[in-house]
Order: C-alpha cells, then structure tokens, then sequence
C-alpha cells in the first residue's frame, strides 16, 4: 500500500485511460462526438475512401463535390489515417482519442527525462500528471495527435543537439507519420530554421571571441541536418500534399478566400482574447487556473530579478521566453486579421494566398503548460514539503478542468453527461450520438427503395457529410481546396437562395469551403441537433443547373411545400427507430 501511494499519479493516469475506454465501449455509437469540422468533414472523407478503395490509389476521384481529386484528402501515411483504414469509423475514432492521451503523455515524459537527466526522478508526479492533462487537452479532434506530439519533436532535437546518433535523424524523418505540414510541420520547421540561424550566428559570435567550445562548433551543422531530415520526411510522408502544391495548377477557391479586415481596436481585442481564451480548434483551458498562476509568477520572477540588478537573468530565463512566444503567437494570430498585412505576406509569397499562417496558435496549448510545469517545478525546488503538495494540487487542478469542462471537443464529458441524463430523465439530450447522425439504416432504407446506383445528389437540412459517410454521391460538401471553377458552377445551383440573404451570399462567395444547399430565409439550414423545426418550407434552388452537374437525387430533412414548383418530385418518406430524422427523398423532374 505504501509503494501505491508512492505512486499514486499511476493510478489516476491508467485509471483515467480505462475509464475512458470503458466509456466509449460501453456507449459504443451512442457516444456523442462532436460535429462541427468532424463529424462533418473529416470522418465522412476516410469512410468515403474507404467505400470506394481509394485510400491508396492514384490517379483517384472521390464522389463528393461533383468529384475530386483524392489527391486533396488527408494522406494515407498518417498515423490517424490509418486508424480509418484498419478499423471501422468509430472504433478507429476512440482510438485516435486514446492514442492521442497517451502520445501526449509519453511525448512530455520523454521531454522531461531529456531535459532534467538525473532528476527527473524527482518530479515525476509532476511529469505524469501534467503529461496526462496535456494529452486529454481536448483539441481539433482529427489533429490531436499532431498536437500531442508536439514535445516529442523538441525532444528529438534536443537529442540530435546533444548526441548526433542516427537513430535520432531517422526518427525525425519518421516525425510526419503524427504530424501534418499545413498546420504544424511547415511552422516546426521555420521554428528550427530561425533556431539554426540563432546557433550559426552565436557560434560565429563565439569563435570571434575565441570563447567557442568544439561542441560549439558542431550544433549549426547538427541543427541543419535535423531541419534536412523533418523536411525530407514531410515531403516523403505526406507525398499527395506536395505533390498538389508544387505540380498543381488549377485554381482553387483559395484565390478567392477572403479572412476579413479587422480595425486596430478588433485586432488587439482579438490578441487579448486568443492570449487568455485560446481558440476552439486548440482548446488549453489555460483560463481559470494555469494563466493566473503564469501571470503573478511571471511578476514575482522578473520583479526579483531587478530587485536583484540581475537583468541579464530576464533574458536568460526559459520561463520568459515561454511566455515570450506565446505573446508572439497571440499576436500573429491577431494581426492575421488585419488585411494590409495579410496582403503584404501575400504579396511578398504569393503562394501563401488563402494560408492561415495565424496557427502558430496550435503551438500554445503546449507552451501554456511548459510554462506552467516550471512554475510548478520551482515550488518543488522551494524544498518545502507545503511546496511539492500544492504542486501537485495544482497538476490535479488544471487535469480536473480539461476533464470536466464542457467545450466543443470534449467527447467523454458530453457522452457521460448525456448517458447521466438518459439515466435520471429517461429521455435524450439534443445532442445527436455518433449512429445517430450518420444514421446509416435510415439511408440504407432509402437508397434501397430508390434503386440508387451512384447518382449525384444533394442534402437540405442535412449535412452533406451524412449523405457521404453512407455512400451516397453528392454535389455538395465541406473542403477548404477544390477548384474554383467547380465554385463558381455549384454557385448556380444555390444562386436563388443567396440573392434572398445578403449573409450567406458575403459567407459563400468570400469562403465557399462549405458548398451547401441555402435557405432563402435563414442563415442556416443544416441542423445537427435532435430538435429541427424551421418557419419557411420553401427551397431556393436553380434545379435546372442541380440537372446540369449531373443531380439527381435530394434528401431533405424538410417536407418541401413548393417541391413541384422548385422542380423536384417525390420519391418517398423515410424513417427508422435507430434514426431521430424524418428523411424526405426528391429526385429532380
């Protein structure tokens, strides 16, 4: 009993991963999972890939967006990827989940080990149960391992800095397999580059001196190598990516996207915000304990070190640092709103056109806890027994948060919740399960009544990626990279119903990732919640340039009243017990 209580943040790390993985095998696809770029992007794309046997083909079209180049979709020589590949969407979906903890665990374990040597021992509680909230971060669900893998990459580089073995090269080479070069390996990189030129020229500065070591000497080249060898991999391992960017010619509706212009007052609200919220896609529930603690600490230590005359200590310290990029991060990510710099990055790079490089933000869910494990390390170091305990209390604090904090990412909290609410109300929360909003039955039911083969179509009040996920072809769809030509002809189709509101013709026309059927009344009619009830019955649609591309068929979630009128007849009405929608199928006259 003593040596478990010893160990006590073993129990709580394994205990946290079995009783996540009881969760969701024992609600299975009543799990609820969140949607928004997820359930209505990501996943449907592997399903598709894997209905139609393309994720290792070449030369291939998937059936979405009146058929693209697999070429755009995510990689098959990805980690999560192939998760799609070797299991079924949704225990391939828990498993990125759990993977995701545990890479981010072992990831800052390894990082930690690297950096304090001998003493790791000493703060392993520390590690651990820091390790643990950074992995259960509930981040961009599709890139969480990219994210959790963040503090291995520094660790290889910390490896290949200290002792140059091969194995180390190789593995940075191998680094993509977790990782994905739009959002994270192009930032890594440009990160390593600015650290080479920092060593060459301290290097130079040194030698200038006569104070360079032979050590000294070696790291410019040893970093080099290390940028050579992530570069190379990103181009192996993510092959498809580099092979659209750099032979590539077709316009896409990248030439067209427009991020808005923020005023200077937007601008800084936004820096402020993103410096003490965060942003959805990279969640790090930094707000209510870590960034307080960072804050006064980052006070009381630079306060000190003046008191002490000790500036050259500010600059010096990792802590001040840590927060320094996070400040910087913070900012890239408010200025990329402002269009005269946006367009001066543009101009000076044209190929960065349409590229959001304000995700520098992705890098400070980690940088927050970095910073806040040397706070808490520090209180180890105070020697004090009080300073170790309320460490620890504080690890405990910012884990119990993640967990139990509702936001959009956290699967576990709202399965849990929903099937507590199923429990004690005997009734359904609005939220749809994982079966239930792809509700493969209800679709099997209507493709078998319908004979359908193939053909093109279409969703209304759905989301396309339900039509995708079960197989069905469709017109419309959600991708941030396709042609704008095909843009400009789906535009046809939904023309009458943008010329209705001036809102969704701005977010379309300046956007247009998401080529959905519009209401002419509403900003939305794609709904993904249990209840659905809308005022206007009437569909907005040019069905004759709906025939042009090829459509046939259109599952609605809305009983259209002015079906005959807009050009459609219907084929059916469908429902399941396993199903909440009502499906009502029109093919076009």
């Amino acid at each position: 009993m003593k040596k478990l209580a010893e160990r006590w943040y073993l129990v709580i790390v394994f205990g946290f991963l079995g009783a996540a993985s009881l969760v969701f095998a024992l609600c299975g696809e009543n799990s609820i999972i969140a949607v928004h770029d997820n359930l209505d992007l990501f996943i449907p794309q592997y399903q598709m890939m894997k209905q139609t046997g393309t994720f290792f083909s070449q030369g291939a079209e998937v059936p979405f967006l009146g058929g693209i180049s697999r070429d755009v979709l995510p990689g098959e020589f990805s980690l999560y990827t192939l998760l799609y590949v070797i299991l079924p969407a949704y225990p391939a979906y828990v498993a990125g989940y759990l993977l995701k903890v545990i890479i981010g665990l072992a990831s800052c374990i390894l990082l930690a080990g690297e950096l304090l040597g001998e003493k790791y021992g000493e703060y392993k509680p520390l590690v651990w149960i820091l390790g643990l909230a950074y992995g259960a971060l509930n981040v961009f669900p599709n890139f969480g391992i990219c994210f959790a893998s963040i503090p291995l990459v520094i660790d290889l580089l910390c490896k290949i800095c200290r002792d140059p073995k091969v194995k180390w090269y190789v593995l940075l080479f191998c680094y993509p397999f977790l990782s994905y070069f739009s959002y994270f390996g192009l930032f890594i990189l440009g990160y390593m580059a600015l650290f080479f030129l920092w060593i060459l020229g301290r290097t130079v500065y040194l030698k200038k001196k006569n104070a360079a070591r032979r050590e000294d000497s070696k790291l410019p080249l040893r970093v080099f190598l290390a940028v050579c060898a992530l570069a190379s991999g990103c181009i192996v391992w993510e092959y498809r990516l580099f092979r659209v960017m750099l032979l590539g010619d077709e316009v896409t509706i990248r030439s067209t996207m427009e991020a808005g212009s923020f005023t200077l007052g937007e601008i800084v609200r936004t820096i402020l915000e993103v410096f003490a919220k965060g942003m959805f896609h990279a969640e790090s529930m930094h707000t209510y304990l870590v960034l307080p603690v960072c804050i006064v600490y980052f006070f009381f230590l630079n306060i000190r070190y003046i008191k002490d005359r000790n500036i050259r200590g500010i600059f010096h310290d990792l802590y001040n640092l840590l927060f320094l990029a996070l400040v910087f991060n913070s900012v890239v990510y408010g200025i990329y709103y402002g269009g005269g710099f946006r367009g001066f990055v543009e101009a000076l790079c044209p190929p960065l056109t349409g590229w959001q490089f304000n995700r520098t933000v992705f890098f400070s869910p980690f940088l927050w806890y970095w910073a806040f494990f040397l706070v808490l390390k520090r209180f180890y170091d105070a020697g004090r027994k009080g300073g170790k305990v309320l460490a620890n209390l504080l690890a405990m604090g910012a884990l119990l948060l993640i967990v139990l904090s509702g936001t959009r990412y956290n699967d576990l909290y709202h399965t849990c919740r929903a099937a507590a609410y199923r429990l004690v109300k005997g009734a359904e929360t609005d939220q749809l399960s994982f079966g239930e909003f792809y509700s493969k039955e209800l679709f099997g039911q209507a493709k078998e009544a319908v004979g359908y083969e193939g053909e093109w179509a279409a969703a209304y009040g759905f989301y396309p990626a339900t039509l995708e996920y079960n197989g069905i072809a469709t017109l419309d769809g959600y991708l941030g990279f396709y042609s704008q030509e095909y843009k400009e002809a789906f535009r046809k189709v939904i023309a009458p119903a943008l010329d209705r509101v001036e809102e969704s013709r701005d977010y379309f026309d300046t956007w247009g990732a998401r080529a959905y059927l519009y209401s002419g009344t509403e900003l939305s009619i794609v709904n993904g919640s249990r209840t659905y009830h809308v005022e206007d019955t009437n569909i907005c649609i040019d069905a004759q340039a709906f025939k042009a591309l090829g459509g046939k068929y259109l599952f609605s979630r809305i009983e259209l009243s002015n079906a005959k009128e807009a050009g459609f007849i219907h084929e059916g009405t469908f429902t399941h017990e396993k199903s909440p929608y009502t499906l009502y199928l029109y093919r076009v006259s």
